[in-house]
């Protein structure tokens, strides 16, 4: 039988890491939390009863809320052009890398942010990601393939200006 302290140790540890793939993932920190918390007051629920791994049922209950609230939300892109609009951030206060990457993935499509978030954020292996979003491995392979090529071009597009200044 599960402790409450177990429950308190667990959250702490893995909260924070999961609302920053759901907020990577959603462009909406708001929401992200939301949704990890969601996830975790029904894992809170049922904490004694549940006899698999909490990360994974935690994490997969986070991804398909927010999965849920996309589709019913509808245009995501409009989501994260109001809630994660890369001119507003504070250059001096976050690496140029990571802003670098952050506008990359926010140009990607839902399925592509998402499969990336959680396969480079979140070390998921292809079998799990496929698991969480109910997909065949095949799907999640194509969609880090495709994924990858885009975030390729997009850094190097980024990075062009900085390469002929220098020359």
């Amino acid at each position: 039988m599960r402790r409450a302290d177990d429950f308190d140790a667990f959250y702490v540890v893995w909260a924070p890491r999961l609302v920053r793939s759901v907020y990577l993932s959603t462009g909406d920190e708001e929401r992200a939390r939301d949704c990890v918390q969601e996830a975790f007051v029904r894992a809170w629920e049922r904490w004694d009863r549940l006899d698999q791994d909490p990360v994974a049922w935690v994490r997969t209950v986070a991804w398909r809320l927010a999965a849920k609230d996309w589709r019913r939300r509808g245009n995501l892109a409009r989501i994260m052009s109001r809630h994660w609009p890369s001119q507003e951030e504070p250059v001096d206060t976050t690496p140029v890398e990571l802003l670098a990457v952050k506008e990359a993935l926010a140009q990607l499509s839902t399925e592509m942010r998402t499969t990336v978030v959680l396969f480079y954020f979140e070390d998921l292996t292809v079998g799990a990601i496929a698991e969480v979003l109910r997909l065949p491995e095949g799907t999640v392979k194509a969609r880090l393939s495709r994924a990858r090529t885009a975030l390729a071009t997009l850094l190097e597009e980024r990075e062009m200006p900085c390469r002929s200044t220098q020359s």
